[in-house]
C-alpha cells in the first residue's frame, strides 16, 4: 500500500464522535480520527511488514498512523537512532504503549532502553521505559530473573514520580514482574512494601495497587501451579 491509501483508509474509518471521548481518557486529540484499533490491525495486515513504509506513516504525524507504524515496521531493521527519535516524538500514552508492545520490545535494544528511558525527564519517554519492562516481563519467557531484579531496583527509585502516565507505567511494570514466577513475586512484594514507606503519595499508590494484585489468591494460586 501507499501512504496516501493508508491516510484515506484512516479518514474513511474515522469516528469523530470518539475523539472527544478519547481525550477524556488522556489521548491527545490532535490529528486524531477515532479509528478503532481492530481497524488499524486490519490495515496493518494489508500493509505487511514494511520498514520504509512505516517511516512514512510515522512522519505523517497522524495519531492512528503512528500506532499503525508500530504494527507495520520490521523490528529486525529498526536501529537505535529510530527508537530514540520515535520515543522523543510520542505525545500520547496509547501510541507509547502500542510502539512498545508491538515494536520496541522486539528489538535488541529493549532491555537497555528500558533502563535508560526510566530516568529520562520526558513523561512519555519515561513511561516507555517502564512499559518496556512490563512487556518484557510478559513476553520474554526465557529471560533470567536477574534482569527483572535490576528493574525492581529502578522501580523503587522512580516510584515517587507523580505524573499520571509515569506512575501508572511504574505500577504496571511492578505488577507484571511480580506475576512472572514465585521468586519474582516475592521480590516484587518486598519492593512494593519498601515503596509503601515513602512519603510520596504517588509511591504509596503504586505500592498499594500492586500489593492488592500480587498478594491476591488468584495470582498466588496461579504461581503455585
Amino acid at each position: 500500500m501507499e501512504l496516501d491509501e493508508i491516510i484515506q483508509f484512516i479518514v474513511t474509518h474515522a469516528h469523530p464522535e470518539a475523539v472527544s471521548e478519547m481525550a477524556r481518557y488522556g489521548i491527545n486529540p490532535t490529528n486524531t480520527y477515532g479509528v478503532p484499533l481492530p481497524d488499524l490491525r486490519q490495515l496493518a495486515r494489508q500493509c505487511g511488514r514494511h520498514h520504509a513504509l512505516a517511516q512514512q506513516i510515522w512522519a505523517s504525524g497522524v495519531h492512528e498512523a503512528r500506532i499503525l507504524a508500530g504494527l507495520v515496521d520490521d523490528p529486525a531493521i529498526v536501529d537505535e537512532a529510530q527508537l530514540e527519535a520515535w520515543a522523543a516524538q510520542i505525545d500520547s500514552w496509547d501510541v507509547c504503549d502500542g510502539c512498545c508492545n508491538n515494536l520496541f520490545v522486539k528489538t535488541p535494544w529493549a532491555y537497555p532502553k528500558a533502563v535508560a528511558w526510566s530516568s529520562r525527564p520526558e513523561e512519555f519517554v519515561k513511561r516507555a521505559g517502564f512499559v518496556l519492562m512490563a512487556c518484557l516481563a510478559v513476553h520474554d519467557k526465557k529471560a533470567a530473573d536477574r534482569a527483572f531484579l535490576d528493574f525492581l531496583a529502578i522501580i523503587r527509585r522512580e516510584a515517587t514520580d507523580s505524573r499520571n502516565y509515569v506512575k501508572k507505567a511504574v505500577n504496571w511494570a511492578l505488577r507484571q514482574i511480580g506475576k512472572r514466577n514465585l521468586a519474582l513475586n516475592q521480590a516484587a512484594i518486598e519492593t512494593a512494601l519498601a515503596i509503601q514507606q515513602s512519603d510520596a503519595k504517588a509511591a504509596r499508590w503504586v505500592a498499594a495497587d500492586a500489593l492488592r494484585e500480587l498478594t491476591s489468591d488468584k495470582v498466588q494460586q496461579k504461581l503455585q501451579r
